[in-house]
């Protein structure tokens, strides 16, 4: 709603929702007689409150009705002082119900099984055309299962060359989680994960979005898909670029957040094959500049990826390899969240205490003022496992104090506990 700046202009208070006082765009009336927007009172109904917001009587039901009246009381206001800067509320359309719903799920998965691509895309499109419309509608979706008939549409097709109904598919399915065990088996299977890396490759940026942010969603779930997953040709490759080369950070973290689920939950051996070739690729490197400058989330993600890949001596020696390895590591302890600290603890630990490196290792950790946050990160308090690797730390840079020349001993006193 967009108002000139005129202070002669006074909406009608009666056009106006009593809950968020601004002009009502889908007017309804609740058992009291009550008007307010659709939008707002369905939250209200929603956060569990059972009476009337204005009148606070008890609600006999919790039936909401189209207030047409109102309605075209407001438009026609708006339609007449157009000149105002009012833009004219459009007629909003009637929400759906689940037995529309169930209606067009049924449908689509004759459709489905009879290979019909066609009236496929035709039924999926009006599922996301009804989406878009509002919310209320999207929540209706999600609760009739559309997302489990999606699922197993997808794998129907995968196989084929239908790519721009998968697309959809994917598209759709990308708000659609939780869809249940039964759908998550449906897109774990290796012909739908297959596809789903086969858009990966692919140079549509939509279509690479919603391909991983479904993996993470599947990972979530059921990390055993990662089993399937590492057996992709080019699926580091593919993962690999998405963080390189980003869509959005919404995305990068999706990416990131699967490379850190098929390092971690794969067998031993395979584990060092992937994480080899991750490194090989120059991820190490990548995360390090990535974690200069982006947000909390990705951050956290980057720093546990890199104290996997520190856990491998490949993996350790890109990251001396790299100028400002312990420098963006010594920063975000204390700097980012309460993970980001474990984790940044848990890198510089396996980096200070590994053979050849560790005299210079540690001798940077102590010029960059490590040993002091690690006071302050006992102090405040932290987890048993990484309160163990910040006093082993403790004791080691102990032993290389006089080699700096800027070290401040009067911080032991801070210290409560012996280390």
């Amino acid at each position: 709603m967009k108002l000139n700046s005129c202070k002669e202009l006074t909406i009608p208070s009666h056009f106006l929702c009593p809950i968020s006082l601004d002009l009502m765009k889908d007017p309804v009336t609740l058992c009291t007689g009550i008007s307010y927007d659709r939008e707002n009172i369905e939250k209200w109904i929603e956060a569990r409150n059972s009476t009337c917001p204005v009148t606070n009587q008890p609600l006999r039901n919790f039936d909401i009705i189209p207030n047409h009246t109102i309605r075209k009381m407001i438009q026609d206001w708006c339609v007449e002082n157009k000149n105002y800067g009012i833009e004219r509320v459009p007629t909003p359309r009637i929400p759906i119900d689940s037995s529309q719903v169930t209606e067009i799920c049924s449908r689509l998965m004759i459709e489905a099984q009879r290979g019909n691509e066609k009236k496929c895309r035709e039924l999926v499109g009006r599922v996301r055309i009804l989406a878009k419309e509002s919310e209320r509608n999207k929540k209706c979706i999600v609760e009739c299962g559309v997302g489990y008939v999606f699922a197993t549409c997808f794998e129907i097709f995968s196989m084929g060359i239908q790519e721009e109904l998968l697309k959809d598919l994917l598209s759709g399915m990308t708000w659609m989680f939780p869809i249940g065990q039964e759908g998550i088996l449906k897109l774990v299977s290796s012909t739908s994960l297959r596809c789903m890396a086969r858009f990966l490759r692919g140079e549509d940026l939509s279509a690479r979005q919603n391909a991983v942010i479904v993996m993470k969603e599947l990972l979530y779930y059921d990390q055993s898909c990662t089993n399937v997953l590492i057996d992709i040709e080019d699926l580091v490759e593919s993962l690999y670029q998405m963080v390189k080369v980003p869509i959005c950070p919404s995305t990068t973290k999706a990416s990131l957040t699967v490379i850190y689920s098929i390092i971690s939950y794969t067998s031993s051996e395979n584990n060092k094959k992937i994480v080899s070739k991750f490194v090989n690729m120059g991820l190490v490197c990548l995360v390090l500049e990535m974690l200069v400058d982006c947000e909390k989330s990705i951050i956290e993600k980057g720093l546990a990826i890199l104290d996997i890949f520190c856990n491998f001596e490949e993996g350790k020696q890109k990251a001396y390899e790299h100028g400002l390895t312990m420098a963006i590591i010594a920063k975000k302890i204390m700097r980012v969240t309460e993970m980001a600290t474990e984790c940044s603890i848990s890198i510089l630990w396996k980096l200070c205490k590994s053979g050849s490196n560790e005299n210079n290792s540690v001798i940077e950790a102590l010029e960059l003022g490590v040993f002091q946050k690690l006071l302050v990160v006992l102090q405040v308090g932290c987890g048993e496992k990484t309160k163990e690797k910040a006093t082993e730390l403790l004791k080691l840079m102990n032993l290389y104090k006089d080699r700096v020349d800027c070290f401040d001993g009067s911080t032991f006193k801070y210290l409560k506990k012996s280390y």
